[in-house]
């Protein structure tokens, strides 16, 4: 094999040189012949006699899988002078063959390489190399799509046959019990059998005349009076409410069809502070629907907006019927909040604008932007082009001066999930969610998960010291260039996944980059209000408690060489010197340190609120040991993982708690446990509507008697802690798996309906919090299951009869629930989720599909396709057979 050198000039073409070496191998023709997909052939592993111990594995826990390649072109594939570049979202620990080599570069990306003497593939050829990661694989969107190969002295080249959004392009069928994590793993495989069990298990659906009066979220009060109104045309007369919210109130309005015409229904309101004390509250108001008109008198400005918001809830699409009632209402929570991760992939303007309608229709009201990580940084900030330049890119540099190397299948040319919000669009964004009575709240990422902000600003200090500015290069410098840490951090990034608080230019950049934001937000109409820091996840994770080092015996823990690992910082001169001066006692503080300095450079440029997930905060001594007047704390454990109790300890200390339970308001994770739902699932198999539905959250511990663990196991929670009132909730698109806006949206929708219902309204069937209370799923029974099921099916009958279409209208391209269905001996039965939604069968193979009813079933012992369809049929589901698995 010919050995090549690296040469790190830039080529006119844009791309990277990889060696000098005259090539021998066509980059585009090996793109086209080469195919590469992955098998799972074991995900226990460890329980099936694999040392996954030895290998270094976390918790001793490894899958065994298979890396084919494939000639399926018409020349052979050389032996050598090329690499395939890949992704891997799990750490792989070795790969089991004489002809290939495995590196890792950093993150999720590794390299495969033949080794001498490997000699190619003919034409029709294929070789599987054996291959152990760790953890799990056991979802089909574990596989990322996109490998690339390298040819030296050539751009690189996309497979063609993985640039593709579609998984069986690049991973088998997952067969057997490889949809398992392990043998205490308990969840029940969802399939169109055990779909319609479960469903059953909730009672039936109703039909739409039967929650006519109902709406989504969930009124405090309702009482609904003899009389109609037909409503089929508004038009508003709302003196108190500024310009631009009227105008998102009559956007609203014609989308659901309902625009003014020659006679339309006018709808006053009025700013009123006589209303029932428990709705003069922010947001509060009073809906009166009667013979005499339809008026809304509102605490404020968004009391009355939330008003009109309440009234299009209860018709129709196109209007129709209400009947004469009087709302009072006022939100649970003053914390109603969607979070959006746009680093590791980014989102358009145009669908985060959609987003912000659908959240001001149901009263959501805080929009937490995730601007920062290690994969990405996407906004523009003034001043510093290499945030963008750099952080917002990613492509084939192994020098990293010009991008960040290729992460989550981006391509090694940027093709997915790059992107930038210019100033320009982040001040319009910040615009138009004013407008709806919504806050953004930004959100960069500190000390740890910052790579991306780490990379670009050494590619500025290069550029500005290569110019002789060593001065200016210095000024936002944020690594220590003398620091040899060892570290690997939670996604599989070096020390350049943190920020150094020791180095002068931390502190700097962090108050340029809040003063930028800053800037933006009051050219936007709405003062910065809330600085997120982040502050998550700064550690080593090879020093956690799943490992032990190269003599340990301990048989369910990885060994590792734990001497050559150390803390974030530890190696770094910068740090060294600052404790040797006594301003500093250990690098363990630096997380903290830099959180409070932070804090007062968000309190300087206007921020009344800081916030960070608490984990950042861990060490402070309470909210009082930052510089805002508010402290907000995003609480990110799993209730199974003791979030049941702890939430309410940092409530307790005084701050602000915003619940971002994982196992229920992670809308990352999967919608049921099948291999082929999308999603995350460290924290959830199965995170359905429903689920978030059933969600208690002024009761944590009371959720243990209604949804088992992550292995659908049930676990035990005892009320231990003194209550204590949270500040509200919010769901969270992180954007690992989402790589489309329209895989956004699938992931958000309709759960994001539940979330609103749960943040604000509280159900009848959620206890108060009595301490002492045990809770167990199959053990105790506190909670009225039934009236839990009845509330359920009204909400779920006007999500799916109303909310759904009006989704549909407006653009928006919802998940569908698969279809549950039984065979009896009487026929066919089926059911789905949310009623409104057609279900479908195909007797030949997908080609034509059948709307299933009394009159259209399939016969006996026919074996149809099944899926669903939404009810203005513009979003199908995904096609499957009665076990669940693919066509």
């Amino acid at each position: 094999m010919k050995r090549t050198t690296l040469n790190i000039a830039l080529l006119t073409l844009g791309w990277l040189s990889l060696g000098t070496a005259e090539a021998t191998v066509n980059a585009k023709d090996l793109a086209a012949n080469l195919a590469f997909r992955i098998g799972i052939t074991d995900n226990q592993a460890g329980s099936h006699g694999t040392d996954c111990a030895s290998l270094g594995a976390d918790w001793a826990t490894c899958y065994k899988a298979e890396f084919t390649l494939s000639n399926v072109g018409k020349t052979p594939v050389a032996g050598d002078g090329w690499s395939l570049y890949l992704h891997s979202i799990r750490r792989l620990l070795k790969i089991d063959h004489p002809g290939f080599t495995l590196r890792h570069l950093t993150g999720d990306l590794y390299e495969l390489k033949p080794a001498p003497g490997f000699a190619g593939l003919a034409p029709g050829e294929r070789l599987a190399l054996p291959v152990i990661g760790e953890y799990w694989h056991i979802l089909e969107s574990d596989a990322l799509p996109r490998q690339y190969v390298v040819v030296p002295g050539q751009k690189p080249e996309v497979l063609r046959r993985s640039d593709s959004e579609n998984p069986k392009d690049v991973i088998a069928p997952i067969t057997g019990d490889n949809w398992k994590r392990s043998a205490g793993d308990h969840n029940r495989l969802a399939t169109p059998a055990s779909r319609f069990d479960l469903l059953a298990d909730r009672g039936d659906a109703r039909p739409a005349s039967a929650v006519a009066h109902r709406f989504i979220p969930a009124p405090l009060r309702q009482d609904v009076a003899e009389g109609s109104r037909d409503i089929k045309s508004l038009a508003l007369d709302l003196p108190g409410l500024a310009p631009e919210n009227i105008a998102a109130l009559k956007a609203r309005i014609g989308v659901l069809g309902l625009a003014a015409d020659k006679h339309p229904q006018v709808v006053t309101g009025r700013i009123a502070k006589d209303l029932p004390a428990d709705i003069a509250v922010t947001g509060g108001y009073r809906l009166t629907i009667d013979a005499r008109g339809i008026r809304i008198d509102g605490y404020d400005a968004e009391g009355v907006f939330h008003g009109v918001q309440s009234l299009l809830a209860l018709l129709p699409l196109n209007g129709g019927k209400v009947a004469h009632m009087k709302v009072e209402d006022a939100p649970r929570y003053p914390y109603r909040g969607y979070m959006v991760d746009v680093a590791r992939n980014n989102h358009s303007p145009a669908v985060l604008r959609r987003m912000l309608d659908q959240m001001a229709a149901y009263k959501l009201n805080r929009l937490h932007l995730h601007l920062s990580n290690d994969e990405g940084w996407r906004l523009e900030i003034p001043g510093l082009p290499e945030l963008t330049r750099v952080g917002a890119r990613r492509c084939h540099d192994l020098t990293e001066t010009r991008c960040l190397l290729p992460q989550l299948a981006s391509g090694p040319d940027n093709r997915s999930g790059g992107g930038v919000l210019t100033r320009k669009d982040y001040i319009d964004l910040v615009r138009y969610a004013a407008a709806r009575h919504i806050l953004v709240i930004p959100e960069v990422d500190m000390p740890a998960h910052a790579r991306a902000a780490v990379v670009s600003m050494e590619a500025r200090y290069q550029r500005l010291a290569k110019a002789g500015h060593l001065r200016a290069a210095n000024e936002y410098r944020l690594l220590d260039p003398a620091d040899t840490t060892r570290a690997l951090s939670v996604q599989f990034y070096d020390r350049r996944s943190f920020i150094n608080p020791c180095m002068p230019g931390a502190r700097r950049f962090a108050e340029k980059v809040i003063r930028e934001i800053a800037a933006m937000h009051k050219e936007a109409g709405q003062p910065l209000e809330v600085w997120n820091f982040g502050g998550d996840e700064a550690k080593n994770i090879l020093l956690g408690g799943g490992y032990q080092d190269l003599n340990g015996t301990d048989p369910g823990k990885g060994r590792i060489d734990k001497a050559a690992q150390d803390r974030p910082w530890a190696r770094s001169p910068v740090c060294q010197s600052l404790i040797a001066q006594g301003k500093l006692k250990s690098v363990d503080e630096l997380p903290l340190i830099y959180a409070q300095t932070v804090s007062e450079l968000a309190r300087q440029a206007g921020a009344s609120g800081f916030a960070a997930w608490q984990d950042g905060l861990k060490l402070a001594s309470g909210p009082k040991a930052f510089a805002t007047p508010s402290v907000l704390v995003n609480y990110w454990d799993p209730l199974f993982w003791g979030g049941d109790k702890e939430a309410y300890h940092w409530a307790g200390k005084g701050y602000q708690v915003v619940l971002a339970l994982p196992d229920y308001l992670y809308f990352d994770f999967p919608q049921e446990a099948n291999p082929r739902e999308p999603g995350y699932y460290w924290g959830a198999r199965d995170t359905s509507t429903y689920k978030v539905f059933s969600l208690a959250p002024g009761n944590l511990p009371q959720n243990a008697e209604i949804m088992p663990d992550r292995d659908g196991n049930a676990f035990e929670s005892l009320s231990s802690e003194e209550p204590a009132p949270f500040a509200g909730m919010e769901g969270l698109a992180w954007s690992e798996v989402m790589r489309t806006d329209q895989r956004l949206e699938y992931m958000s929708y309709p759960r994001m309906l539940a979330l609103a219902e749960r943040a604000w309204h509280r159900p009848s069937w959620e206890l108060d919090y009595q301490k002492g209370r045990r809770f167990k799923l199959g053990e105790t029974n506190w909670v009225d299951r039934a009236a839990l099921n009845r509330d359920w099916q009204d909400f779920a009958a006007v999500a799916g009869w109303r909310e759904l279409p009006k989704l549909e209208k407006a653009g928006v391209r919802p998940r569908l629930s698969q279809p549950g269905v039984k065979s009896t001996a009487a026929g066919w039965e089926a059911r789905t989720e949310l009623p409104g939604i057609a279900v479908q069968f195909s007797r030949d193979g997908g080609k034509t599909w059948e709307t299933f009813g009394q009159s259209a079933q399939p016969g006996p012992g026919e074996t149809p396709l099944w899926r669903t369809q939404s009810p203005l049929g513009t979003v199908k589901g995904r096609e499957e057979t009665l076990d669940g698995m693919a066509p």
